[in-house]
């Protein structure tokens, strides 16, 4: 059997979570139930005490792991198809095309992001979250930021806490907004379908920013920046004021094809099958260099012919 140590700090979007649940996200290249299994023999400490899996952790709070891992416990690294924007031995940003799922999960036990990274950088087993900074949904395209090393790790994720990397979308969105925004509204489960998250008083701050750059008949492509990073922000952010991402049939949107649209805008507003969202821009200090670094991606094919179809409506009206 192999042994695993992992010395992690919980982040201030943990704070408040259960240390099994905090836990699974830092470390979620192992099943919540090895994790689990591991706190309650006290192989996970928190803040160099045994606790119960259920005791609620706070931002600061240190997590040690040392444990004996068999080898059915860990994550398979698996060859998964996926497109890498930049690499050197200390990040690596990864172009993860939509319909990806980032990591193992209920419903989704291998062939994510997390199996694919591990099995190009096996390295990466060493780290939390294989080394995922943040993460972006299934059905969303782009950018995604990776560590390669224990101190990249830390000191990227201290850097997005303090909102010092920018991470800029492009989406279109149903109805026809007039000027940019800033949404300030706190994230959680929704009570009323646990399956998704909504804007609720009891949720964790969450704030994202976008700016209109063109206005189509019934639908707006906007560029959206995060400041912060909840589960499903920008889609729940945007629904939640009645403007659902084109596709998002989870948060409620509904094909709204322009008057006088054309069968091909018809059908692909029809069959868009997945939030119109792609992360495009990532801007980050270097954690080695200092250096100040952009990567962008280009906006996949399904859809920049919806934005060419919409554009095309505009100017001749079919």
């Amino acid at each position: 059997m192999k042994s695993v140590q992992h010395d992690v700090v919980i982040p201030p979007e943990l704070a408040g979570y259960r240390l099994d649940s905090a836990v699974s996200q830092m470390l979620n290249q192992y099943s919540r139930s090895m994790l689990k299994r591991w706190i309650e023999s006290g192989d996970v400490l928190l803040n160099d005490e045994s606790v119960r899996p259920r005791t609620p952790v706070c931002a600061g709070d240190r997590i040690s792991v040392s444990a004996r891992l068999d080898a059915s416990d860990a994550v398979t690294a698996q060859v998964v198809d996926f497109d890498v924007a930049f690499e050197d031995d200390t990040i690596i940003v990864v172009d993860k095309p939509a319909g990806l799922v980032v990591h193992p999960g209920a419903g989704n036990p291998d062939h994510t992001l997390v199996n694919g990274l591990l099995q190009r950088y096996p390295e990466l087993t060493a780290l939390p979250r294989a080394g995922l900074i943040h993460r972006i949904d299934k059905g969303t395209s782009g950018l995604l930021l990776v560590a390669r090393h224990n101190d990249a790790y830390h000191q990227l994720v201290a850097t997005l806490a303090a909102r010092q990397i920018t991470r800029q979308y492009i989406a279109v969105c149903n109805g026809r907004l007039i000027s940019g925004a800033t949404i300030d509204a706190p994230i959680g489960r929704d009570p009323r379908n646990r399956k998704r998250m909504w804007t609720v008083n009891s949720g964790r701050p969450a704030t994202t920013h976008y700016r209109v750059k063109k206005q189509f008949a019934r639908q707006t492509l906007l560029d959206v920046t995060l400041e912060t990073g909840r589960t499903h922000q920008i889609r729940v952010h945007l629904a939640a004021q009645g403007n659902p991402l084109l596709g998002d049939s989870m948060y409620g949107a509904r094909p709204m094809p322009p008057p006088a649209a054309g069968e091909a805008l018809r059908n692909c507003i029809a069959n868009f099958a997945r939030p119109a969202l792609h992360a495009a821009n990532l801007e980050l200090e270097h954690p080695v260099s200092g250096q100040r670094q952009k990567f962008s991606s280009e906006v996949p094919t399904d859809l920049a012919q919806l934005i060419d179809l919409l554009e095309h409506h505009v100017q001749t009206g079919t």
